[in-house]
């Protein structure tokens, strides 16, 4: 019987939109914004990110060292991070609340550098709903890596087929499934719900 239900942050609980705001900034010179994107989205450095075994500002400021050209893209990246964040996704706060007025234990499983915490703040409506939460920049592992799911288990006292995570990543939930939870990929609210009504978990 499912009786915890996890949660990734971005693009489960709010949503986010990096091009948006990269390319007000860098405006006709798509030559760099594509540098940037192609920096940005490359793994290692969004891994490195969000594992953050060395400061995030530090890593910003290697990666301007290693890509001149980018200094001045990189340092609004870093100053204009909680800005990404576009809001609550549709729906999901309202579903929350129901979940949690019907007994169910919320957790947040997040890969998300340390500024995660100005975020959380800013909808502190949504996450202040969370009964607990492990963050990969504070354990320094990253899903979809066993040991993060292991994390959260052993802090909250949970054991793992009570769980069902969601995660609009499959590589995570594959990492969740292998860890002994159950889990779903999460596209929007409704989907959610019809998720949640398949393991029996009762949403209104």
């Amino acid at each position: 019987m499912i009786k915890n239900l996890i949660f990734d942050f971005g693009k489960v609980l709010v949503d986010y939109d990096f091009m948006a705001l990269l390319t007000g900034y860098f405006g006709e010179d798509t030559e760099r914004l594509d540098q940037m994107c192609r920096l940005f989205l490359s793994p290692g450095f969004i891994d490195r990110c969000d594992r953050e075994a060395v400061p995030f500002s530090e890593i910003i400021r290697e990666e301007q060292k290693n890509h001149p050209e980018l200094a001045d893209g990189l340092q609004f990246f870093h100053d204009r991070y909680v800005d990404f964040v576009t809001g609550e996704v549709p729906g999901m706060k309202e579903l929350l609340c129901r979940l949690k007025a019907n007994g169910y234990r919320l957790y947040g499983l997040t890969n998300w550098n340390s500024v995660v915490h100005e975020v959380m703040r800013r909808y502190e409506s949504i996450f202040g709903l969370l009964d607990g939460r492990v963050i990969s920049s504070e354990e320094h592992f990253i899903k979809p890596e066993r040991e993060i799911y292991e994390c959260l288990c052993s802090r909250y006292g949970l054991d793992p087929s009570e769980c069902l995570f969601a995660d609009d990543k499959a590589v995570n939930v594959e990492g969740a499934l292998k860890a002994g939870m159950n889990a779903v990929v999460f596209t929007d609210a409704a989907r959610y719900i019809n998720d949640l009504e398949t393991y029996g978990v009762k949403t209104d």
